[in-house]
């Protein structure tokens, strides 16, 4: 049986937008608020906060998934996750992160290098507690990560849970929160006609101040 799949014919020309010199005077994060609400409000994209995250696990191999973003400011970029789990275990023991957003019917891509931390136990608190009560509990009835012999056994956890809760609020757990990405370098990428694509590169200096260059597609 031949698993072979040849598909280098399939090809799209990008023509939906430019990254102008203009733009450098743009803060990213400020030219990222901009890029994210166009894409919140694109009929063509469901979950615009959908970001894949790449970590160094601990078998020194690196692994990508995707997670939600929940919140940005100046400051970074907030997901909330099983600590415990292979990627928290893998950003606690080494921190530094990538991030990208990929939003296809914009033709654009956002590439955020970081540093991951914990946000406080009140962040944490206030985002778990907002949440429907089916997300609360299946973050208590999940072992994020470790190995089950079943589905069943995850949906029994959560019926069981459902009784214990049933006239009471569950408490965050603690091996359950945020993690704030601190980005260092943001690279804004435009999809362009014949491969010519725009990437806008903004680097932090130590005086926390961005430089940015235009680079080559």
């Amino acid at each position: 049986m031949n698993t072979s799949k040849d598909i280098g014919h399939l090809r799209k020309s990008y023509e939906k937008g430019d990254l102008s010199d203009a733009l450098k005077k743009t803060s990213p994060i400020v030219l990222f608020q901009d890029w994210f609400a166009e894409a919140e409000h694109h009929p063509a994209i469901e979950e615009a906060n959908a970001m894949s995250i790449v970590t160094l696990g601990e078998d020194a191999f690196p692994k990508a998934r995707i997670v939600l973003l929940k919140q940005f400011s100046s400051e970074g970029f907030v997901f909330y996750t099983n600590y415990a789990s292979q990627k928290g275990r893998a950003i606690l023991a080494y921190p530094k992160v990538g991030l990208s957003f990929f939003w296809p019917a914009l033709e654009r891509q956002v590439i955020i290098k970081g540093v991951a931390e914990k946000v406080s136990p009140e962040q944490s608190d206030a985002y778990f507690y907002s949440r429907p009560l089916g997300s609360q509990l299946g973050a208590i009835a999940s072992d994020q990560s470790a190995s089950i012999s079943s589905r069943k056994v995850l949906e029994d956890q959560l019926k069981a849970l459902e009784v214990e809760y049933k006239d009471n609020s569950p408490k965050r757990p603690e091996h359950w929160g945020g993690f704030m990405v601190r980005p260092n370098v943001i690279e804004f990428w435009q999809g362009r006609p014949n491969r010519l694509h725009d990437r806008l590169e903004y680097s932090q200096t130590l005086s926390k101040e961005w430089e940015v260059k235009r680079l080559s597609p």
